[in-house]
């Protein structure tokens, strides 16, 4: 009997240990406008930040090694994200539960989730007189989780094989066996395209007469494709103007940072010939004029006024929920069943690969349908020579692998998610749509608990848990999560 030689973790705990610290940090600005406004909430900032910043700063300490700078193995880079989105929002949440809103440590915990893996489900009410730390917290939790998991999805994940990533390693600098170096370079990039956006986010937010404190924290909340907003109502407490604007900023966030780091760099072209994204941006099309034309059947409008009405609640949700972005302007499910169907499917989409978007992403489905063309191809001439094709190039058999084993475990997950949540007491509508919005980390679900006119304070604790296991899974790719708890993944 052998045992297993674990490999030495020092580095990626150490990195754990200044993220941390980092977060600590952080809270000080939301610390800041409380004290401004004058509100005791400050306190609670405080607190956290002092907590976090002295322990991350210990765990940094404590794991410092001497052998300088070098590149994260394979296991300690799987570990290392994981465990960043799995104990980031154990610190972030310290704030919910000292200050406002008091929450439970249940409630606290869903809620830095669902802000750190911009799922944007949340138990939280009485939004529109929350102190303002607390909704600049959320914003910036959703900010964070945004840009980290760009960085993980262009750094990491292509060098790792996770669920056909590898097929975009070329445009994230090959990365393999070297990832600490490259992520850096990585991250430099996008940080520069993601704080860019942001800014122009804010200034087009102000100009349709947000306030700017709603404005910064809807432009963090837009950019990261997370949805946390400010006010109950979502971004339907806004003039309508609003919507065209986000509309335009959610589907930006939805595109590959690499092509926004190239047009940013002078080179437009990259971004009109990627087959990813003109095959999302068509999906946005079908499912918004289909939705569209429904309404108009369902819900004639005699004027120009009200198709415009029509078509513009049918564009922003419709681009809301395809990116996982969860804002909500309507009661959509009120528009009847197809359109709630409908929402349920995109949500199941996602946007582009190596953006901020969630869920299963649409590179998938595009490699599924090559490799499907493909064999009908062979079936029908037996002799010809028929490889799937993916941007130009043949997709190589562990691609094809790669991505039917990352669609089998999602919706795998999603069934045993669903019946859970079935086996807690909850109605077939609420247990499917809270798996799936989970999972995608899209935000709201369907029903009149978790839909877009509710939200999941009403659900039990357990049934919170489990949520925010799936949005763990569903933000890393499950894959990342799922090989550490295989044992040969740890013999190396």
């Amino acid at each position: 009997m052998h045992l297993v030689d674990m490999p030495d973790l020092r580095s990626a705990i150490h990195l754990i240990g200044l993220l941390v610290a980092a977060l600590g940090l952080s809270m000080l600005a939301p610390m800041a406008a409380d004290l401004i406004d004058g509100d005791a909430n400050w306190r609670g900032f405080g607190v956290s930040a002092f907590l976090c910043a002295v322990t991350g700063g210990l765990i940094a300490a404590a794991s410092k090694t001497p052998r300088g700078a070098r590149g994260l193995s394979i296991q300690e880079t799987f570990l290392l994200t994981s465990l960043c989105w799995l104990l980031l929002p154990v610190f972030g949440a310290l704030p919910f539960m000292f200050g406002a809103p008091g929450a439970t440590v249940t409630d606290a915990f869903f809620e830095a989730m669902s802000g750190l893996t911009t799922t944007g489900s949340t138990v939280f009410s009485g939004l529109d007189h929350m102190p303002r730390g607390t909704l600049l917290w959320r914003g910036m939790l959703q900010w964070f989780g945004g840009v980290g998991i760009v960085v993980v999805a262009m750094a990491f994940l292509p060098a790792l094989r996770v669920g056909g990533m590898q097929v975009f390693r070329s445009e994230a600098f090959d990365t393999f066996g070297k990832i600490l170096p490259r992520a850096g370079e990585i991250a430099i990039s996008i940080s520069w395209v993601y704080a860019g956006l942001t800014l122009t986010c804010i200034l087009a937010y102000a100009a349709c007469g947000m306030s700017l404190f709603d404005a910064v924290v809807h432009a963090m909340t837009s950019i990261s494709t997370g949805g946390f907003a400010n006010y109950d109502a979502s971004l339907g407490h806004f003039p309508p103007q609003v919507e065209y604007v986000s509309s335009v900023f959610m589907l930006l966030a939805s595109l590959p940072f690499v092509r926004l780091v190239q047009l940013a760099s002078g080179e437009a072209r990259p971004i009109f010939r990627d087959e990813q994204v003109r095959a999302f941006l068509l999906a946005i099309f079908a499912f918004a004029l289909a939705i569209l034309a429904f309404r108009m059947v369902t819900d004639p409008v005699p004027h120009a006024a009200g198709f415009e009405q029509h078509l513009r609640e049918t564009l922003f949700n419709t681009v809301s929920i395809i990116t996982g972005t969860g804002y909500a302007s309507e009661n959509y499910v009120s528009w009847g069943s197809f359109p709630a169907a409908a929402f349920f499917l995109m949500g199941l989409v996602g946007g582009c690969a190596g953006s901020t978007c969630c869920s299963v992403k649409i590179f998938r489905y595009q490699i599924v349908a090559a490799a499907v063309w493909s064999q009908i191809q062979r079936i029908h001439s037996p002799h010809g020579v028929f490889a799937p094709r993916f941007a130009g190039h043949a997709v190589d058999e562990d691609v094809i692998s790669s991505v039917m084993g990352f669609l089998f475990m999602f919706f795998l997950t999603l069934a045993v998610l669903s019946v859970a949540m079935g086996m807690l007491g909850y109605d077939t509508v609420t247990a499917i749509s809270g798996a799936a919005t989970a999972l995608g980390n899209i935000g709201p679900g369907l029903g009149d608990i978790i839909g877009p006119a509710g939200n999941f304070a009403p659900l039990s604790d357990a049934a919170k848990w489990l949520l925010a296991l799936g949005m763990l899974l569903g933000r890393l790719e499950l894959m990342g999560v799922y090989v550490l708890l295989t044992l040969s993944f740890w013999r190396g």
